[in-house]
């Protein structure tokens, strides 16, 4: 199962429309997940086009997003992958810990906000945040999140620069 990864798209300031880079690795997708800060709900409109999303609202999401069926956390199974995904993970010292603790059960923990692409495994647990596709901050490249899981497994997790 291939998983597209985005978070903090930002429309209609960052994200106008799919930008092809994007649009080139959700060809294909079996699912999107979204972490958050989508914005409008037109966003989402347009990523089930490519794929199935499962979504959770940011701090700048409002009740159209909402609307969409996105709770403020989220805990499903990945095809045999315990996942959990939330925006807002709190301040880098400490995540880890606290998402264990938050999450205790997920293989997988998936949330966004700081537009900070990280993919990092502690105790068994990998937490993953794909950046933003469209408002880098600081980072070098815009970027997004790519997941293959097969046989029950999280086989690879992959941050993926695409501007």
């Amino acid at each position: 199962m291939k998983v597209v990864v985005l978070a903090d798209t930002h429309a209609p300031r960052r994200w106008r429309t799919c930008p092809p880079r994007v649009a080139g690795h959700l060809r294909g997708a079996d699912l999107i997940l979204h972490a958050g800060d989508v914005c409008t709900a037109g966003v989402l409109d347009e990523l089930a086009a490519y794929a199935p999303v499962r979504a959770v609202r940011g701090n700048n999401d409002g009740p159209d997003v909402a609307a969409c069926g996105a709770p403020d956390a989220l805990e499903a199974d990945l095809g045999g992958v315990r996942l959990a995904m939330v925006h807002d993970s709190g301040p880098s010292r400490g995540r880890a810990a606290r998402l264990r603790r938050r999450f205790p059960h997920a293989d997988l923990v998936v949330f966004g906000h700081s537009h900070i692409p990280v993919n990092q495994a502690t105790d068994g647990q990998l937490i993953f945040n794909p950046g933003s596709p469209t408002d880098r901050r600081r980072q070098p490249h815009g970027t997004l999140g790519v997941l293959d899981v097969d046989g029950g497994r999280l086989v690879a997790a992959a941050i993926v620069p695409v501007t």
